[in-house]
């Protein structure tokens, strides 16, 4: 069995991956794939504490918010498919200013 400490370093490099891609990054589908991977990073917490105490109740967590997040990236990549018809870009600089 892989310890809980291992896993949790794993977890917490991934979300410091993915909060310096939203933070350093410019365009948005990569800002977009940074936060999924932070979300990711949750839900391997959730389903590595759930493991260690042995109840299911972190797992079907784990589900419902992959469900959620597939939901968001549906909802953002149409909103930057209409942007970038629009602007021809999908630089967040270049996008900040949405009602013109």
């Amino acid at each position: 069995m892989i310890p809980l400490e291992f896993v949790l370093i794993i977890s917490s490099v991934l979300f410091v991956i993915g909060a310096a891609g939203v933070i350093l990054k410019k365009n948005a589908i990569v800002i977009l794939m940074s936060i999924e991977i932070m979300l990711n990073a949750a839900n391997i917490n959730l389903v590595a504490f759930s493991s260690y105490f042995g109840d299911a109740t972190g797992q079907g967590f784990a589900l419902f918010a992959i469900g959620i997040a597939a939901a968001e990236v549906t909802i953002a990549l149409a909103i930057l498919l209409n942007l970038n018809k629009l602007r021809k870009t999908v630089d967040v600089d270049d996008i900040s200013l949405l009602r013109w």
